[in-house]
């Protein structure tokens, strides 16, 4: 399907300055499955954002009759952080409403006739959402009552706290049913809550180090569709201090804080504190249902008091604070940062195990593995790092197929698919599969391979929760650690020259030690970190080094002629 931009959007958006190849075209950006026969995209239009619907059935085609405007639907900038989910045929979408992107706002459109119109947050009051950059939204059942299923969205926006500005992260929800108020917020949400998301590590003098701008959310599911656990990526605001980080989040935690003490601001210089006044019924933010008051169907009957005390307390008082208190992941003094996750939970032979894959601004994934402990923490592994894409690119969005076992990488240059597990890699013998401590794999007897778990009896070893391959691997012929035949290198270097030694470990768990043996001697001396590079002095000797990894040494031989 071919779906360009037109020539006069194409000149206008040119003469407004943009980029003619990046910027000045058709870039789709929403694509979703409205029913079984149609898709509704939207594409950003060269500045100028539109809609259509696509026919599945047949000539498979755009259909221009359908051809609408794209505003509170679309970014009109390829570039701008956006979020899109479509349910029960509602579009929610988060975006910027104008040509610069400074109008952002959440809105709901589409629907079943005749019900089609907007809603959307409140622009006249920048307490309510503030230059905001959307991450996703999330549809979620919050009882077993339908009217109560809410809209959870999560993004960070430009906060002013008096004179004070800074970024920060946040949560909000609106009510599905949700359709705006009589008199006040009319075509706007009046069950719209928000509360800040937090993402800290305790500092010893109590002052906490934050991760403030929120990258990238996953939803990972548990037998409670109600209850997923929530996995966000965050950095640094601070052009000091890089890093980035991994926090949880429960869902009973958010649903507490939004069910608990309100914010109040007394005037644009003022700062937030907690509502101590009287709170009106309905609570502001709850859905109209019968699990409250049956008179009340529709949030056009809530009481004007309800719909006010909306209008101006959005903010909850308390903060969503990350399970255990802090980030289970955390990536500093590193040359990249984090910008996306997914997570897979795995089935190991001594239980399930969270694997984390963490796309990066340098076009790398990590795979990450976390651990329980017996202390209720948590340890994290680092399994694999690949190079996805050869030019350092930021990873810009990651797609997990369940059912393929395949991860779909996508950034500027391109969409790579990378298997969720590599266990050849890990080597050929007992202990460095146990050593690589992947759920994912496992050693069979032959070959480290796939872990697929079943009720038969089967030499499986594997160990993720210590690594111990003298435990698993004692009976086999490597033994377990040391046990392996050393692998030599012959390496012949030039007088006054240098030599690059190279030792790629197989897996990210390797520790590698460095030996010196001087000629004439038996002694080695082992080598200081930093210390990676030897000469032989003026005599042409033959130099030892020694290189050992996870149990299983291997020895490369230099020599000079």
């Amino acid at each position: 399907i071919v779906w360009p931009a037109s020539l006069d959007r194409v000149r206008t958006c040119k003469l407004a300055g943009k980029n003619v190849n990046l910027e000045c075209a058709n870039f789709v950006r929403v694509l979703h499955n409205y029913n079984h026969t149609h898709v509704y995209a939207c594409g950003t239009g060269a500045f100028h954002p539109t809609c259509a619907f696509i026919e599945l059935t047949g000539h498979r085609e755009l259909l221009p009759s359908t051809l609408e405007s794209g505003r509170l639907k679309c970014p009109f900038d390829p570039r701008q952080p956006f979020t899109s989910v479509l349910t029960d045929q509602y579009l929610y979408a988060g975006t910027a409403s104008d040509f610069l992107g400074k109008d952002t706002s959440f809105t709901r459109s589409l629907g079943p006739p005749p019900d089609q119109n907007y809603i959307r947050t409140e622009i006249s009051e920048d307490y309510w959402i503030n230059e905001a950059s959307f991450i996703s939204a999330h549809p979620m059942a919050d009882t077993h009552n339908p009217d109560d299923d809410k809209i959870y969205f999560f993004f960070r926006e430009v906060s002013r706290e008096g004179k004070d500005k800074s970024i920060l992260s946040r949560v909000a929800r609106v009510c599905k049913n949700d359709v705006g108020g009589l008199r006040s917020l009319t075509n706007k949400w009046t069950t719209f809550l928000k509360a800040r998301l937090v993402c800290s590590i305790p500092g010893p003098d109590g002052v906490d180090t934050h991760f403030d701008e929120l990258q990238d959310i996953f939803m990972l599911p548990t037998r409670d569709d109600k209850n997923p656990v929530v996995y966000g990526v965050f950095t640094t605001s601070s052009s000091i201090f890089r890093g980035s980080a991994v926090c949880v989040y429960s869902m009973a935690d958010i649903r507490a804080v939004f069910n608990g003490p309100y914010a109040h601001k007394e005037g644009p210089d003022h700062r937030w504190v907690e509502y101590e006044g009287r709170i009106p019924y309905p609570r502001p933010g709850t859905c109209p249902s019968k699990t409250y008051d049956s008179k009340i169907k529709s949030t056009k009957d809530f009481p004007d008091e309800v719909v006010s005390f909306v209008r101006f307390h959005p903010l909850m008082h308390r903060s969503v604070l990350p399970v255990a208190g802090r980030p289970v992941f955390t990536l500093v003094r590193a040359d990249y940062t984090l910008t996306q996750i997914v997570v897979d939970r795995v089935a190991a032979e001594d239980g399930p195990y969270e694997v984390m894959f963490l796309g990066t601004d340098a076009g790398s994934v990590l795979k990450v593995v976390s651990i329980p402990q017996e202390n209720w923490s948590t340890e994290e592994v680092v399994l694999e790092e690949l190079q996805v894409f050869q030019v350092p690119t930021p990873i810009l969005s990651m797609e997990m197929s369940f059912k393929q076992q395949q991860l779909y990488v996508g950034s500027s240059e391109g969409l790579a698919q990378v298997s969720l597990s590599r266990c050849p890699l890990y080597g050929q013998a007992c202990s460095e599969c146990c050593l690589a401590r992947d759920p994912y794999c496992a050693w069979d007897g032959h070959a480290c391979s796939r872990y697929v778990p079943t009720s038969k009896r089967r030499a499986r070893r594997q160990d993720i929760k210590h690594g111990d391959p003298a435990g698993q691997c004692w009976d086999t012929e490597d033994g377990g650690v040391g046990g392996g035949r050393a692998e030599e290198r012959v390496l012949f270097g030039v007088q006054n020259n240098s030599t690059f030694l190279e030792c790629i470990p197989k897996s990210q768990q390797a520790q590698i030690r460095w030996y010196l043996q001087r000629p004439g001697t038996e002694h080695r001396d082992q080598a200081p970190p930093p210390r990676q590079v030897f000469t032989t002095g003026p005599r042409k000797d033959v130099m030892f080094i020694s290189v050992e990894f996870c149990g299983s040494p291997k020895s490369i031989k230099a020599g000079e002629e």
